[in-house]
């Protein structure tokens, strides 16, 4: 009867820690460190913001797509233009994403600080990134204007 008492105090002490986490939310300072869509974007401006050129290109897909309001630009000229941004800050809000496979479609606004030339209002923006071999890149970008 003492063990059976003891087994039903253990169960009622996991039950209560089984929602509870030891550790805190791991934040996303890279790419590397993401593990959803969610999590890619916002490795994407984090590596922008602190240009991290070096670890934003090895995860941009070697034909990328960069659409804005002026046109499309392919990898070699998006990636120049990323450069120029010089952003100090930002903040990604109503961000959305759709998984299909090994693809993830992300849809977001985001507010841009830093270098001139950034509109006031914020930005809405898609992405789609896709598993290619053993990392997600980034496939295509936009940004489909102000909300």
């Amino acid at each position: 009867m003492l063990r059976a008492g003891a087994v039903l105090s253990v169960l009622s002490v996991l039950i209560m820690f089984n929602g509870c986490t030891v550790y805190g939310e791991h934040p996303v300072l890279t790419i590397a460190d993401a593990t959803g869509g969610i999590g890619f974007e916002q490795g994407f401006w984090h590596d922008i913001q602190a240009q991290n050129w070096n670890l934003l290109e090895q995860h941009i897909a070697g034909n990328f797509v960069y659409v804005t309001p002026t046109g499309r630009l392919e990898r070699v000229a998006a990636i120049e233009e990323i450069e120029k941004m010089r952003v100090s800050d930002y903040s990604i809000g109503d961000i959305t994403t759709e998984m299909n496979g090994d693809t993830f479609v992300v849809t977001y606004t985001i507010t841009l600080h830093g270098g001139s030339g950034f509109p006031k209002p914020p930005q809405r923006r898609m992405s789609v990134w896709q598993k290619q071999k053993a990392a997600w890149v980034i496939i295509a970008h936009s940004v489909i204007g102000t909300s």
